[in-house]
């Protein structure tokens, strides 16, 4: 590939492609407006679910079959291990019959070869003691599933990318694009440094509407609100005892995650979110810790007077049908776009960078077909494709 490619965002999915371009032999710079990994990214936080299953839809499924062997690859390359497979637990207050998430992903992972346990209320209560008295009368455990530290994973790639000799700049903000002749020839920060390139991703996040405004009525920033708690007893709530789960998430939107090593655990309520302006100050929307403290008196008595240790507002760039978008812009040649993870894009970040390599060279990938620029129409159904980016 001629010419120096430039990378707006090293989030994960910027950072993904970043070393897959590399590794092609492109000379790569990355460019990010604050510090790596960014406390304010999507990508950042303490975990992100690892999962496969995506109810009827068999295209997520299948991508993810082929990033579950990459993430332990991965492991296999440095000390300590980003992803974590303690198995996933989807619960649900009335029987798993077609047309549910979890009755379809049920019945689509079995037929794909995959071994899930079923478990009904009385099964639940004697495998994952928080969950007795529960009202969850069905569900399965999927073992081939899990989470990964999604801030280490983070500040991991970027030292791969480093080590590898490409360029990451931090605390450079994009404030515009070059054009020249009808394409676009780099960037402008907000500095007023001009940085020019033959090729620029863009993968900024919930920022992507706000630099291309043409983009607003298919893709929009949206946020979600986080909660870190600390049990009485974090040992009972281990990943062999408590591994992440999502309760009823097409009715509910609750899911979580195990107790980690220091006994932080992290709760979320996956919903619509609430739009806002990116750069604006963030703040957890009002009542939300109470309504979640219902749901444990309710779910999880355990954990009512569980110690809250941090609150966090996510940002999901949320595209009008659920799905990632990874092309070049039909109106201004030499910009790609990277960008709308829905809440769900991160647990694929093994695989993301050769569709995005392929796509800016305009290589013919399987994959990408579905990621095409396109135009809005429709409305994404509350099916439970955002369950890991909080």
């Amino acid at each position: 590939m001629e010419g120096k490619t430039l990378v707006v965002g090293a989030g994960v999915f910027g950072l993904s492609a970043a070393l897959e371009l590399h590794a092609r032999g492109a000379d790569v710079c990355v460019l990010e407006k604050g510090t790596v990994p960014d406390p304010l990214a999507s990508s950042t936080d303490i975990s992100k679910l690892i999962r496969m299953d995506y109810g009827a839809d068999t295209f997520y499924t299948q991508l993810m079959e082929q990033a579950l062997p990459r993430w332990e690859a991965w492991n296999s390359r440095q000390p300590s291990p980003l992803y974590h497979q303690t198995g996933f637990l989807l619960l649900k207050r009335s029987p798993l019959e077609p047309g549910c998430f979890e009755g379809d992903s049920l019945r689509l992972l079995r037929a794909r070869g995959h071994a899930l346990e079923r478990l009904d209320a009385v099964r639940l209560g004697q495998r994952f003691p928080n969950w007795s008295g529960s009202p969850f009368c069905d569900g399965y455990y999927n073992p081939r599933a899990g989470w990964a530290a999604s801030g280490e994973v983070v500040g991991w790639l970027a030292q791969q990318l480093r080590a590898a000799g490409a360029t990451l700049r931090e605390g450079v903000r994009c404030a515009g694009l070059l054009e020249e002749g009808g394409r676009v020839r780099g960037v402008t920060l907000a500095s007023g440094e001009q940085v020019e390139a033959e090729r620029v991703l863009l993968a900024v996040g919930a920022w992507t509407p706000k630099l291309l405004p043409e983009l607003s009525d298919r893709m929009w920033p949206v946020a979600q609100d986080v909660f870190h708690f600390r049990p009485a007893d974090p040992e009972a709530f281990s990943a062999e005892l408590f591994p992440p789960w999502a309760a009823d998430i097409g009715r509910s939107g609750w899911y979580g995650f195990c107790a980690l090593a220091d006994g932080t655990l992290k709760v979320a309520r996956h919903g619509i979110g609430r739009r806002v302006d990116p750069d604006a100050v963030r703040a957890i929307a009002s009542g939300r810790e109470a309504t979640m403290r219902a749901f444990f008196s309710e779910c999880l008595p355990r954990l009512v007077g569980a110690q809250k240790l941090h609150e966090r507002v996510c940002l999901y760039c949320d595209t009008f049908d659920g799905d990632f978008w990874l092309a070049e812009h039909p109106q201004r040649p030499g910009l790609f776009v990277m960008a709308g993870g829905s809440g769900h894009g991160f647990k694929f970040a093994p695989v993301l960078g050769e569709i995005a390599a392929d796509v800016l060279e305009g290589r013919a990938n399987p994959w990408a077909a579905r990621f095409a620029w396109r135009s809005a129409g429709g409305r994404r159904g509350e099916d439970a494709r955002c369950l890991d980016a909080g």
